[in-house]
């Protein structure tokens, strides 16, 4: 536990050393998921592509739901251990456990049972209609899965053990890159082959990490009669954990009216807007990387009381990932080329990826910022603000923006596209202001104790 301690020590090489295996983590999940595109571009149909494409999408987005609840059990977690009140950490994870199976089974249902309506609401294109659906009725059917497979990531997290979420992803990745080539490549499944790998894959890792944790020296003694629906506990994941995964919903929401209103425009634009947003989650690694890790490094401070520590690694997050950022400007938005054409041989689908990728290239440059003050505020326990400014820039700018250019810009996807750095400028202007807010608050506070 002395190693996973963010409340003492130099806090760059502390950051670094947490952030480096959530980066490699993210690395591998998002490897994961560009394999499925990667090998059904190669060997399937474009219609396949696009059933992925928009498939994805809609699992990604209620998965991101999970993650983001679970940042309530992450900060709840941290809090207790930097505050040295372990038992209540493990009390916290078996309530949790709770929680996140009645929630893995709700979803498990929708997508089992509505695959058909959801591929109809996201206006799939009618080529790749039925694919669609049964990636998303695959895929649902293994959300109980999908849950483990992501809650175990964010009880670690909290815990300050970035390294057992990261041999957990790499296990999954290493399965699905297997059960990829031999469902879509060797049996030409298509896209169910490539939902069925990603479930596979999370099973066998789950498995593997139950027994790895089975033998790993925790800081804290867990036992069976911890895992009960415990009010106090649940209140507190709760609270901290339903804003978040809200805002994550409603931004989710968000950019699946941006595929919809891109899949309105034919199946080569929502096949070239599916390679984007996989290209996309490799060039945004390093600020999500340092918005995971942020939350967990500031929920410690914070809950020892040492807020000018807490800030100091917010300035620290931001420099950092700055630099990569800028480099990931430029190779995206003067090369896209070469990255979309990773994923697919298709010309016009390639183009298409480029044109939507150099919106993304500019949203590098805001998004340093943005990541790690969202997890500075999941780690505050300001998670109503974090739900707020991601709604304003969802709905207020990210969604009218889209339709605008829809409309008036020629069916270009560039300008579309566009909607996403201008929602990212509005959420940062309100972020910097909350940030002097809040601090302002703290020093009144401060000055009133010494008084």
């Amino acid at each position: 536990m002395e190693n996973n301690d963010f409340t003492e020590g130099r806090i760059l090489s502390k950051l670094l050393k947490f952030m480096l295996p959530v980066l490699l983590a993210m690395f591998l999940q998002a490897m994961y998921g560009a394999v499925d595109l990667l090998v059904v571009g190669r060997f399937a149909e474009k219609a396949d592509v696009s059933a992925v494409s928009t498939g994805s999408q809609i699992v990604m987005t209620l998965t991101n739901i999970l993650v983001s609840f679970s940042m309530g059990i992450t900060v709840a977690v941290g809090q207790r251990i930097g505050q040295k009140r372990s038992d209540e950490a493990a009390r916290t994870i078996g309530t949790g456990l709770v929680i996140f199976a009645v929630t893995g089974a709700v979803l498990t249902l929708l997508c089992s049972l509505g695959a058909s309506g959801l591929a109809r609401l996201m206006q799939a294109p009618s080529e790749a209609f039925d694919k669609t659906s049964g990636y998303i009725r695959i895929c649902g059917g293994g959300f109980l899965v999908i849950t483990a497979y992501n809650l175990l990531g964010s009880i670690f997290r909290g815990l300050g053990d970035s390294r057992t979420p990261l041999i957990a992803v790499g296990i999954a990745c290493a399965f699905n890159i297997i059960g990829d080539l031999l469902f879509v490549a060797v049996f030409h499944m298509g896209a169910s082959g490539a939902a069925l790998a990603t479930v596979m894959a999370q099973l066998i890792s789950v498995v593997i990490s139950f027994v790895m944790i089975r033998h790993k020296k925790l800081p804290f003694e867990f036992h069976r009669a911890y895992i009960k629906l415990v009010k106090g506990y649940a209140a507190i994941i709760f609270r901290i954990g339903t804003p978040i995964a809200l805002q994550d919903f409603l931004v989710g929401i968000s950019f699946l009216v941006m595929l919809a209103i891109v899949n309105r425009l034919g199946v080569t634009a929502s096949a070239g807007v599916g390679v984007a947003e996989k290209v996309c989650v490799f060039i945004m690694l390093v600020p999500l990387a340092f918005m995971q890790s942020m939350t967990a490094f500031v929920a410690q401070n914070y809950g020892a009381g040492k807020m000018k520590r807490a800030r100091k690694a917010l300035k620290t997050g931001v420099a950092v990932s700055f630099a990569f950022g800028f480099v990931m400007f430029l190779l995206t938005f003067f090369r896209g080329d070469l990255l979309a054409g990773v994923f697919s041989h298709d010309t016009d689908t390639v183009k298409a990826a480029w044109d939507y990728l150099k919106a993304y290239a500019i949203d590098c440059l805001n998004t340093c910022f943005l990541f790690c003050f969202i997890g500075y505020y999941n780690g505050i326990e300001k998670t109503g603000f974090v739900m707020l400014q991601g709604i304003c820039g969802a709905f207020l700018v990210r969604i009218p923006v889209a339709f605008l250019m829809q409309r008036i810009g020629d069916g270009s996807l560039f300008l579309i596209g566009m909607s996403i750095p201008c929602s990212t400028v509005l959420q940062i202007i309100m972020c910097f202001a909350a940030y002097f807010y809040f601090s302002g608050k703290d020093r009144q506070l401060r000055g009133a104790d010494r008084e």
